[in-house]
């Protein structure tokens, strides 16, 4: 009796140890699968590099949204911006997006610090992977998780026609009053749809075509400030929000260009 206790007791503890081992494979198979796309586009864009982890890359996005539609999300690099030591691209994935490459915002000392506030679009719950470049070529990077879908591929609503007339109008504001020799923000607003391409148009029940900005350069006095490569995942009707160095009053000027080739212009007067 007591043998065959025995022998129940480890045939117990056995079998407790392989329904341990199961049911720990699926979730290191999941961990494994939501891995999967950000070593892709790590190989793709980083070949051969290595990006250290980066607690001072700082990522502000919500953890959950009602819409992927217009998600906002920023981050701030706390690094020096000097002519010598300086952030000079910041680029933004998400990874499970159909274009996970949402944009590279290029950065220089006049930009004041590599920080950038938008709002983003997402097709699904993702990582949003940040890998920052210093002058020096190293790699920083961060990541957040996001809950939100159907960012991407929703229906294309309102009238196409007032929207391609009204595509391009840009607003610029100094979110305070101006600051000589110091870093002031300012927000770029854009009227754009920035069809992505997947979006049904309920009209003709057809798929509009991909349609967005592709360039943004910003200058200030004739310098650059800021300039970014964006795709499709920047949200319609982008929002930006950047810093730049300004020593003297003088004129903040903007220029987006399409993917079809269309170019609009835009300035502010500062400190006048």
């Amino acid at each position: 009796m007591k043998n065959r206790l025995q022998g129940a007791r480890c045939s117990y503890f056995f079998y407790s140890l392989a329904m341990l081992a199961l049911s720990a494979c699926p979730l290191q198979s999941s961990a494994q699968e939501a891995d999967a796309p950000w070593a892709a586009l790590q190989e793709s864009h980083f070949p051969g590099k290595k990006l250290e982890a980066a607690p001072f890359v700082r990522l502000t996005a919500p953890a959950r949204a009602a819409s992927g539609d217009q998600v906002p999300f920023a981050f701030s690099i706390d690094h020096p911006m000097t002519a010598k030591q300086y952030i000079k691209s910041v680029t933004v994935f998400v990874d499970a997006n159909p274009v996970p490459l949402t944009a590279v915002f290029h950065f220089n000392p006049q930009s004041g610090k590599a920080e950038i506030s938008t709002r983003i679009r997402f097709d699904s719950e993702s990582p949003v992977h940040v890998v920052a470049e210093s002058n020096d070529g190293r790699l920083y990077v961060n990541a957040i998780t996001v809950r939100a879908s159907g960012g991407c591929g929703g229906p294309a609503l309102g009238d196409n026609a007032a929207t391609m007339a009204a595509a391009g109008k840009m607003k610029i504001a100094l979110d305070a009053p101006f600051k000589r020799g110091d870093v002031n923000k300012a927000r770029l607003l854009i009227r754009h749809p920035m069809y992505t391409g997947l979006q049904r148009d309920l009209s003709t029940n057809g798929f509009r075509p991909a349609w967005f900005i592709d360039k943004i350069d910003v200058t200030y006095n004739g310098k650059p400030v800021m300039k970014a490569d964006t795709s499709i995942g920047i949200s319609e009707n982008p929002s930006i929000q950047f810093g730049f160095v300004a020593d003297q009053p003088g004129a903040l000027q903007v220029v987006i260009r399409d993917n079809e080739g269309a170019t609009f212009r835009q300035s502010l007067d500062v400190g006048g």
